[in-house]
């Protein structure tokens, strides 16, 4: 049997929001694809849905800041991995996924893990939801408790798709998308935690992007959107 880990997952952060909150902000979703004016508050907010590994004394997870500043990509930022280049908004999509499930408090302070993630944000910021993303990481007291249990985790991407809600939206009005180019994808895959004294542990993860792909441009991260995996 699998240990759990003895403090909160990365990418459970934020999973407590209330259902009423996630579904006003999802029957939002058709609204901005038909009226793209509306696109930033279709972008506000957003989880991925999941419940945190049990812990040995549960730890309250803090709200984050969503005035917390967007630190500038800097050299050094860790475990986490420059944004690829890619066009794709499914490939993106699975990529932008695993770094969210990914980090390594031992390697990488809370500052550098924000910063390397900044790096994959679309510099348009009419269309970046930086908050919607910080709302994954902890705060610096809960990092500093992970980092102390050297928790570290891998992300991997086991499949994209672009929900029904997304696919019917665009099917109605398929020039709605030509204004922001950005693209809700659903990313379903698994998590590999480990921390000291050989603890490990496995959680499946399913999370729900908005991604920017311009023409003849490289895909970014615009927000983590609501989950929608229909």
């Amino acid at each position: 049997m699998q240990k759990r880990s003895p403090s909160l997952s990365l990418s459970s952060y934020g999973a407590d929001w209330s259902a009423n909150r996630r579904i006003a902000i999802v029957a939002s979703v058709v609204a901005v694809l038909l009226a793209v004016a509306t696109v930033v508050a279709w972008l506000s907010g957003g989880n991925n849905g999941q419940q945190a590994p049990d812990t040995a004394a549960p730890v309250p997870a803090p709200s984050t800041s969503s005035s917390e500043a967007a630190p500038k990509p800097a050299a050094g930022s860790g475990s986490v991995p420059h944004p690829p280049r890619i066009a794709e908004p499914v490939a993106y999509a699975k990529a932008a996924a695993q770094i969210l499930w990914s980090y390594d408090t031992r390697t990488t302070s809370r500052d550098h893990q924000l910063a390397g993630m900044r790096a994959w944000m679309t510099s348009e910021a009419k269309y970046a939801d930086w908050a919607s993303v910080v709302g994954q990481v902890p705060d610096p007291v809960l990092w500093s408790r992970m980092a102390d249990q050297d928790q570290h985790a891998t992300g991997t991407a086991l499949e994209g798709h672009y929900p029904g809600a997304f696919k019917h939206a665009l099917a109605e009005d398929p020039s709605a998308i030509t204004k922001a180019y950005i693209y809700v994808v659903t990313v379903n895959g698994k998590q590999q935690i480990a921390w000291k004294k050989g603890g490990a542990g496995a959680e499946e993860r399913a999370v729900t992007l908005a991604v920017q792909c311009r023409p003849s441009h490289d895909c970014s991260l615009a927000a983590i959107a609501p989950s929608v995996t229909q």
